[in-house]
């Protein structure tokens, strides 16, 4: 036990030193920060405008809408509309333009018991037509206008215009609750944590074989003991950085936005006690599993720059277990999606987000986390054989005939 604890003292020393751990997270922060802020930036450039809508003009020289269309403006079409019953000519027109007095202009007029609109802008490209919401508003208006001069009842008019209820309902007896969008997210979010402080046990160790202090940690201690030690220190790293950003995201939730702001995005009352101590504990087992993994390649290659490569079979496995999570919260209630909250490869990215969602079952919860304990000890086991009969190795890059001859050497 005071060899692991050393190995992983050890560990974090190293890492919370580095320059490069030290600017990251800086850079990490001030986005989060910015982030927060995003509304608050726009509506400081919204400030320094007179309106952030465009200035329309319509003009009805014939005043076929009886000075109805003002309504428009009362429709939130993201237009601000000036009306006009006077006749402007198109050089008019294009001299309000050129002045910036409006953005465009939309001219009715009466034409062969139609109404003819001719939609007028500064440049023409090929997506610009007359908007549809504007189109829609004053067809609305005319329609009104014409029924209203038909003296209907009330009941007449509710017929013409009835009022539609809908309603959603499922086939599945279990029961989504939530915003799946929201919680995929929140799956990437697990996937980089965990990906980015399991990648960084490959990296340490490699690093320590090049600068041979490792000879050091072996004469001192024994092999399984820096696996587990680095393994833990660095885990220990990732956790307080992930604290310290939710942390900082609360205050900067706190500080830069509004009360309610972010409620119709998450549903903060699917964040029980219950959910985080899950979220918590599938992150440390998936972090244990894929570092494992990652203590395995980074003992078989003795040059920073054959980590990338040596890693590769394990990066292909974390895309893998990702995106077969991701894909599958997309029908959260299919087998597949079950099986995907089961694998070790998979789980830590997916059951979190069952048991957000109100869908995962106790039983499943514990075959999951058994699974994946089953699985970290059948890898730690493998990478701890071949750490200690590859870690001395300084030559080229072990290959996979070798790491078998390694793991069967009894000596290991």
């Amino acid at each position: 036990m005071r060899d692991l604890i050393t190995v992983a003292s050890f560990t974090i020393k190293d890492m919370v030193k580095r320059k490069s751990f030290i600017i990251s997270n800086i850079i990490i922060i001030l986005i989060i920060v910015l982030l927060f802020n995003i509304p608050n930036l726009l509506k400081l450039l919204d400030n320094g405008e007179e309106s952030s809508n465009s200035k329309l003009l319509i003009v009805d020289s014939e005043n076929i809408f009886e000075g109805n269309l003002e309504a428009i403006n009362q429709m939130d079409l993201s237009y601000d509309a000036k009306i006009s019953n006077e006749e402007l000519s198109f050089d008019e027109i294009k001299e309000k333009i050129s002045n910036n007095e409006i953005d465009a202009a939309l001219v009715i007029t009466p034409k062969d018991g139609k109404i003819s609109m001719e939609y007028i802008v500064e440049n023409l490209t090929y997506l610009d037509e007359i908007p549809e919401n504007i189109v829609n508003a004053i067809s609305t208006i005319y329609t009104n206008m014409q029924i209203s001069k038909l003296n209907l009842t009330e009941e007449e008019l509710n017929s013409m215009s009835p009022k539609f209820e809908f309603n959603l309902k499922q086939t599945e007896e279990e029961k989504v609750e939530g915003n799946v969008a929201v919680m995929m997210l929140l799956s990437m979010a697990l996937f980089f944590a965990i990906y980015y402080c399991a990648y960084q046990v490959s990296t340490s160790i490699t690093v320590e074989k090049t600068s041979k202090i490792i000879e050091t940690l072996v004469t001192s201690t024994s092999p399984r003991s820096i696996v587990l030690g680095k393994t833990i220190g660095i885990g220990l790293v990732g956790l307080i950085q992930i604290f310290v950003y939710i942390i900082i995201a609360l205050i900067c939730k706190e500080v830069f936005l509004e009360p309610g702001a972010l409620d119709s995005i998450i549903n903060f009352n699917n964040v029980t006690p219950f959910l985080i101590s899950m979220t918590l504990v599938y992150f440390l087992l998936g972090y244990a599993a894929y570092a494992l993994l990652y203590a395995l390649t980074g003992s078989t290659v003795s040059k920073p720059e054959d980590v990338q490569s040596a890693n590769g079979p394990v990066a292909i496995l974390v895309i893998i277990g990702f995106y077969l999570a991701y894909f599958t919260m997309m029908n959260p209630t299919s087998n597949l999606n079950i099986i995907a909250s089961i694998l070790p490869i998979s789980s830590p990215f997916c059951m979190p987000l069952r048991i957000m969602m109100g869908i995962a079952e106790t039983k499943d919860i514990i075959l999951s986390i058994g699974v994946l304990l089953i699985t970290i000890i059948i890898v730690a086991k493998v990478s701890i054989r071949i750490y200690s009969n590859a870690i001395l190795n300084y030559g080229s890059k072990i290959g996979m005939k070798e790491i078998f001859r390694m793991y069967k050497n009894k000596n290991g």
